[in-house]
């Protein structure tokens, strides 16, 4: 056997069937394992293949791992070097983009995949921290490498690892999480504008905080004025907290998670915002059921659940979930009262969304103005051709009678 073949190096090619592509010539980075014809010299998972279309014409680099359907992962169309120079130039040009997008925090999500032209990796900052997402047998193949550039080009205090997501079953990764370099706590505050919140990297959801709501906060903070308002499914008080600084006369927020709840609790506390805020361990389908049958009513309701689908096969009972929560919703609300509704499934399109509300708003029978459909915040981009990129959907609307 030879030696092994350094990881920037193209070892193998693969072709593409006939027709097959166009999506990849329109921008998009995804290769499915039905759209390849032929593979030439197979590469350890992972590695690094050129890809050809079925004549011959070379279309890019990918990260290629046959055991995933998502077999090719483009990583760059050129054919340069893919070593620590190139991957310093896209941290690089992230950390900018970051840095544009930005303004009022120390928390912010520095790489998003594809996004970002590194598919499979995500990084998050929290003040001197950064949490590192590997989601790709590709990337996971650079791990060793992304960190001594990480290291480089942010100068972090320490670099943690959430990489227990589910998606690396899908690549045949181990799941793991712990600090890769450095060491220290894992509970940390970070700022968002004039409001501090108790981040948890290690047991917290997603890398610790919902980074992509932040623009959305700042929306219902400018709405909240004189409001009582519930926040459902409201985890560590993004939502509520932000509410409150927007002089809401009262903020209820309620979560599965005691966890959570505990870390809002304090968020409050630090903020001096106790004396506005509840917070309550418990399921928010059951809650909205006790205050409709109470006759309770709210100046506002927030609605920001966990995915309800994150596949094809489960859209059906999905939809069903989001039309009932809404529609229960929609019957606590005050005339004039704002009903912020957000869906994070991917599979739930921006469309089926808004006809998901109508559908639930004339079951409710209540007339509602649809406000605006915002999405995630601007340190999650869209990559144009990718509309896998854009998963958040986060509806205003005013119910009239």
């Amino acid at each position: 056997m030879g030696c092994p073949r350094p990881p920037h190096v193209a070892v193998f090619t693969i072709k593409l069937e006939t027709g097959r592509e166009a999506r990849v010539l329109d921008g998009h980075p995804w290769i499915y394992k039905s759209e390849i014809a032929r593979v030439e010299d197979e590469g350890e998972p992972g590695a690094i293949a050129q890809v050809r279309d079925s004549r011959g014409r070379f279309l890019g680099q990918a990260m290629v791992n046959l055991k995933s359907q998502i077999a090719g992962r483009l990583i760059t169309r050129s054919e340069g070097k893919i070593d620590a120079a190139f991957f310093q130039r896209r941290i690089r040009a992230a950390v900018s983009r970051c840095n544009r997008s930005v303004q009022g925090s120390d928390a912010c999500r520095l790489i998003y995949g594809e996004a970002d032209r590194l598919p499979g990796l995500i990084v998050d900052r929290y003040a001197d921290l950064l949490v590192l997402q590997i989601l790709t047998a590709g990337m996971e193949r650079m791990r060793g490498m992304l960190l001594e550039v990480l290291r480089e080009v942010v100068k972090p205090r320490a670099i943690f690892e959430r990489n227990d997501a589910s998606p690396r079953k899908l690549e045949g990764l181990e799941l793991r999480k712990g600090f890769a370099w450095g060491e220290g706590g894992t509970g940390l505050w970070i700022q968002e504008g004039e409001l501090s919140f108790l981040v948890e990297v290690a047991e917290g959801q997603k890398t610790g905080f919902f980074l992509d709501q932040r623009e959305n906060r700042r929306v219902v903070k400018s709405l909240a004025a004189g409001r009582e308002i519930l926040d459902c499914f409201c985890y560590s008080g993004g939502f509520a907290l932000n509410a409150a600084a927007g002089e809401a006369s009262s903020v209820m927020g309620i979560d599965l998670s005691a966890e959570a709840i505990a870390w809002a609790e304090r968020s409050a506390e630090r903020n001096g915002l106790s004396s506005q805020c509840t917070f309550t361990t418990g399921n928010a389908f059951d809650a909205l059921r006790a205050f409709g049958r109470e006759g309770r009513r709210f100046g506002m309701v927030i609605l920001d659940p966990p995915a309800f689908t994150k596949g094809k096969e489960a859209l059906a009972g999905a939809l069903r979930g989001y039309k009932e929560i809404n529609l229960r919703a929609m019957k606590l609300l005050d005339s004039e009262g704002i009903l912020v509704t957000c869906s994070c499934s991917y599979h739930v399109d921006a469309p089926t969304f808004l006809e998901i509300l109508r559908a639930a708003a004339a079951d409710a029978h209540r007339e509602f103005r649809f406000v605006e459909l915002r999405t995630q915040a601007r340190d999650h981009p869209v990559l144009l051709a990718a509309k896998e990129t854009q998963y958040l959907k986060c509806a205003i609307l005013e119910a009239l009678n």
